[in-house]
C-alpha cells in the first residue's frame, strides 16, 4: 500500500483493505513514508526500494498506490533501466493519480515530484500488469486528464462515478471491490454502494 501526501488515516481504504487482507492470511506491507506533509521524492523512492527488496518473492506481489503514492510508483518505474526482480511486482493499481500537468505541482512541498514521468516501457519493467482507477469528479485529476494518462501509459482505466479523490471522505473507507481485486486480478473495480439506512 503506497499512501499519498499527508499519509493515511485509520479509516482510509488502504488501511481498511490491508486489515481485511491480513485477516485472510495475505501478507501486507503498509509503509509510512517520511514527512508525508512535506514529501521528498528521493527519500520516498529509497524507502519504497527498501520495502520492495524486503518483500517475499515466492508469491504474487501487488501494489495499491493512492494519489501521490501513484505518482511515486511512476517515478520508481521510470528509474528502472531493466526489470529487477527485487523491485518489480506482478500487479500495480494506481488510484487517483494526480494530473501530471496540474498547476498544483508548482506547490513548493511537491516540487520534487514534478514533472510526472509517463514512461509506459518503464511501467512494464516495474510491473507485469498495471491499471488506473479514478473518480469521474476527482478535483486533482479531471476525467479527460485521466483518460489521456491511461492512453499514454497504455493501461486500462476504471472510472468510478461520484468517487471524488477516492478516499474515506468520499465514501471509500471500506472498499470490497478493491479487496476482491487483490485476491483476483479479473475483478473489475466498482463504486461502493452506500449501506441502506435503517429505521
Amino acid at each position: 500500500m503506497l499512501h499519498g501526501r499527508t499519509g493515511l488515516s485509520d479509516d482510509d481504504w488502504q488501511n481498511v483493505v490491508a486489515g481485511e487482507l491480513a485477516g485472510l492470511g495475505v501478507g501486507v506491507d503498509v509503509p509510512r513514508f517520511t514527512d508525508p506533509d512535506e514529501p521528498e521524492q528521493d527519500v520516498w523512492l529509497t524507502e519504497l526500494g527498501e520495502h520492495l527488496a524486503a518483500a517475499p518473492r515466492d508469491t504474487e506481489r501487488v501494489v495499491l498506490a493512492h494519489s501521490l503514492g501513484a505518482t511515486l510508483w511512476l517515478h520508481h518505474a521510470a528509474r528502472l533501466a531493466e526489470p529487477d526482480p527485487a523491485l518489480r511486482v506482478d500487479r500495480a493499481l494506481l488510484v487517483s493519480t494526480p494530473d501530471p500537468i496540474s498547476p498544483r505541482w508548482a506547490a513548493p512541498e511537491l516540487a520534487g515530484f514534478a514533472p510526472t514521468p509517463l514512461d509506459a516501457a518503464g511501467l512494464r519493467r516495474s510491473t507485469a500488469r498495471a491499471g488506473l482507477v479514478v473518480g469521474d469528479d476527482d478535483p486533482l485529476c479531471p476525467l479527460d486528464a485521466s483518460v489521456a494518462l491511461a492512453a499514454e501509459l497504455k493501461v486500462d482505466l476504471d472510472v468510478i462515478r461520484g468517487g471524488g479523490h477516492l478516499h474515506a471522505g468520499t465514501g471509500y473507507g471500506h472498499w470490497p471491490s478493491m479487496r476482491d481485486w487483490v485476491l483476483d486480478r479479473h475483478t473489475r473495480i466498482r463504486a461502493n454502494v452506500p449501506a441502506p439506512v435503517s429505521g
